[in-house]
């Protein structure tokens, strides 16, 4: 006797937009996919995928995304029709995690993108990508670079003194490397694993590794 194949697993889609013809048309281009199910009210149901539709990103846009983030819905989508750099930013600060052009939305693209955010993959169209990549390098540059600052919530002298210990240095060691006395890098540590919840420098060290920060 053969075992019945397991029924592919569905993913519930819940759609917002401004308006009603907007939603149901987009609901419209979805109803036909077999490994989607539509979740009628838009913030009721189990956590899946969200699709917000909106002509642009502006504080109801991104009151949505925060609403559906707030119940456990943390892989959003973004149907959008038009994207400036600021609108860029504000999507993906308030957690959208792929976004779509209305205008290349056709049914085919649209499931492949809500596939996509339903395994955990970020999507962007590639210009926007490289958008948003040199909005990134500026903000290095100009804002964190000039205060020490990296993305990563540690300065350039807490990186080095935990490459250095790391490398199997002790404090006293790191400070001859760096020119820091050895209580101002025990004051490194310090501050490093308080503000990161970190039990010691040897969880310290470990942590830059995981995080490739080192």
């Amino acid at each position: 006797m053969y075992a019945l194949s397991p029924a592919p697993t569905r993913i519930p889609v819940h759609v917002s937009a401004s308006d009603p013809l907007s939603r149901a048309g987009t609901m419209s281009q979805l109803r036909s996919a077999a490994d989607v199910v539509l979740v009628e009210q838009e913030l009721e149901g189990p956590a899946g995928v969200a699709l917000v539709v909106a002509d642009e990103v502006d504080c109801d846009t991104t009151r949505i995304v925060r609403a559906f983030r707030r119940r456990g819905v943390d892989r959003i989508a973004l149907l959008v029709t038009r994207l400036d750099d600021k609108g860029l930013l504000s999507a993906i600060e308030a957690g959208v995690v792929g976004v779509i052009r209305r205008s290349e939305a056709t049914p085919g693209n649209l499931l492949a993108a809500i596939r996509s955010v339903a395994a955990g993959d970020g999507l962007l169209p590639p210009d926007l990508l490289a958008r948003l990549l040199q909005q990134v390098g500026e903000l290095q540059r100009q804002v964190l670079g000039p205060r020490g600052l990296t993305f990563s919530g540690l300065t350039e002298r807490e990186l080095s003194v935990l490459r250095l210990l790391a490398d199997g240095l002790d404090t006293a060691e790191v400070g001859k490397q760096l020119f820091y006395s050895e209580r101002t890098v025990k004051n490194i540590v310090h501050d490093v694993t308080s503000r990161l919840e970190l039990r010691n420098r040897t969880h310290a060290v470990a942590y830059a590794l995981r995080q490739g920060l080192i």
